[in-house]
């Protein structure tokens, strides 16, 4: 029993830092379509974009900012998994800077940024699910998306797309105040509002229930024993 406990374990950390990394290279690679990026990371990429700093640093700030807004929105319902969002962003913004500076793509066409924001696309949802579906410490977005749609009674899907609206409203303001123009928003960003929420169904859908039953999530004792690590 014990041994079948480590090995979902395991799986479990196996498939949420791929998910991390994969995560992370489908952020980058959104930010190179020149499509305008997703609604969560257009604060970041037009703060970083308009006043020339690094777009991974700023991701940083703005996650760090995401946690302390769940941790108002929480009261006394905060727990540990929100504290540990703050080192889990810094990794973040570490893997985008180093994949940032090897994925160097610069096309020119529509159609070349179109596939170029089809990959983001898919790449971004397989590395949202695999981190999602495993249940353990979630990045900074889906905190929030979480705490709102809880403050509210409406789930998460709710605040996601409050979270986005949000997003893209913020980021069309930094845009005209810092530089007369909007910034980082395009019709990629619609796109990507759509598309990601598709391609997590559809991956979920083929690959799921594979990946709960490796990581032990379908079984009564790995599922309880997280309640004494997170």
């Amino acid at each position: 029993m014990k041994n079948n406990k480590n090995n979902c374990w395991l799986w479990r950390i196996l498939f949420y830092s791929v998910g991390l990394v994969v995560l992370s290279i489908g952020i980058t690679l959104n930010t190179k379509s020149g499509l305008g990026v997703s609604p969560i990371i257009s604060i970041p990429f037009s703060i970083a974009n308009i006043l020339n700093l690094n777009f991974a640093a700023m991701t940083f700030i703005v996650y760090a900012v995401f946690v302390l807004i769940q941790f108002i929105i929480k009261g006394k319902n905060r727990d540990l998994k929100d504290i540990l969002q703050i080192p889990f962003s810094l990794l973040f913004s570490v893997l985008i800077n180093y994949f940032g500076g090897i994925l160097d793509f610069n096309y020119t066409t529509v159609w070349q940024n179109l596939l170029l924001l089809f990959a983001a696309i898919v790449v971004t949802a397989i590395g949202a699910a695999m981190m999602v579906n495993m249940r353990l410490i979630p990045n900074p977005a889906d905190g929030l998306a979480q705490a709102i749609g809880d403050i509210f009674k409406k789930g998460l899907g709710f605040g996601k797309n409050a979270l986005d609206v949000t997003s893209v409203v913020t980021t069309c303001i930094i845009g005209l105040v810092l530089s007369g123009k909007i910034v980082a928003i395009g019709i990629g960003t619609v796109i990507a509002m759509i598309g990601v929420g598709r391609a997590i169904a559809i991956f979920n859908k083929i690959f799921k229930e594979n990946m709960d039953r490796l990581a032990g999530l379908q079984t009564v004792d790995c599922s309880a024993e997280i309640q004494d690590i997170i």
